[in-house]
């Protein structure tokens, strides 16, 4: 299928690895011209390099800056870049008992996790809605609807991410932008293989058995019943950034693998 992005400029927040870089594969593998982002020079290189190799011909560049703080949303303003599609994807995560969770945690994951998403996104919707063009995309979670009991101060930030972009989703009417939020179940990411396989060495076990006992007992909804590989949610943030998806405005997408009972 032609998503008809052949074009398009996205910018992809936190794409080194993981579902960023899926993403912009993805994107790249349509025809879009992508800038990747990651707090380090040598790895946006390394992905720049990846992202080459995966899509010859990919017209791709990248920014070098940490989207989790003001100053670094600001440097990746200053580029003056046109952003056609934008994927606030840049988010973190660390399991931790609610009592332990410090005032830093939690403003350090509200930082990351949302506001580098209101930063960007208030930078460059006013010019998508001046050329009545444009796509915004929050890369949520399960955890939005769900709050996850190992991880509170993560939930909270989810559910912000899907507030955010339904309201952004609002100012929008009329016109031909749209703000939609992506919904990921447990996915097997880099960091998410790096914690089983280290919970799998502490308690003895291989990783297939530590990944069984979590979707046995961690998330037991799942109909999926296995880790949803990053491609699979690249798909579905690819559709909605292309203009086929145009009805689909303000709402959350959900790629969990059936992780979410309910029906809305």
């Amino acid at each position: 299928m032609d998503l008809k992005l052949k074009g398009q400029q996205a910018l992809v927040t936190g794409s080194t690895a993981g579902i960023g870089f899926a993403i912009a594969q993805a994107l790249a593998a349509e025809g879009a011209q992508v800038t990747l982002n990651g707090r380090s020079s040598a790895s946006v290189d390394q992905a720049l390099k990846r992202l080459r190799e995966a899509v010859p011909g990919v017209v791709c560049n990248g920014i070098a800056a940490d989207a989790g703080t003001a100053a670094g949303c600001e440097a990746i303003v200053k580029t003056k870049l046109r952003v056609d599609i934008l994927v606030n994807n840049l988010g973190i995560f660390d399991p931790k008992p609610f009592e332990d969770i410090p005032d830093a945690d939690w403003q350090h994951f509200f930082d990351t996790n949302v506001m580098s998403g209101v930063r960007l996104s208030r930078a460059y919707l006013p010019a998508m809605k001046q050329r009545n063009q444009g796509r915004i995309v929050f890369i949520s979670s399960e955890s939005g609807i769900c709050p996850p009991a190992e991880m509170v101060h993560y939930g909270m930030t989810k559910s912000a991410q899907l507030s955010v972009a339904r309201g952004l989703a609002e100012t929008c009417a009329g016109t031909a932008v749209t703000v939609n939020s992506v919904l990921p179940g447990p996915t097997l990411t880099e960091g998410a293989k790096a914690f089983f396989d280290t919970l799998a060495a502490q308690q003895g076990v291989s990783f297939e058995q530590a990944a069984a006992d979590f979707f046995a007992h961690g998330r037991p909804t799942s109909l999926l019943k296995r880790f949803i590989q990053p491609a699979e949610v690249a798909a579905m943030v690819a559709y909605v950034c292309s203009p086929l998806s145009a009805a689909t405005n303000g709402a959350a997408l959900r790629v969990d693998g059936g992780v979410v009972r309910s029906l809305v």
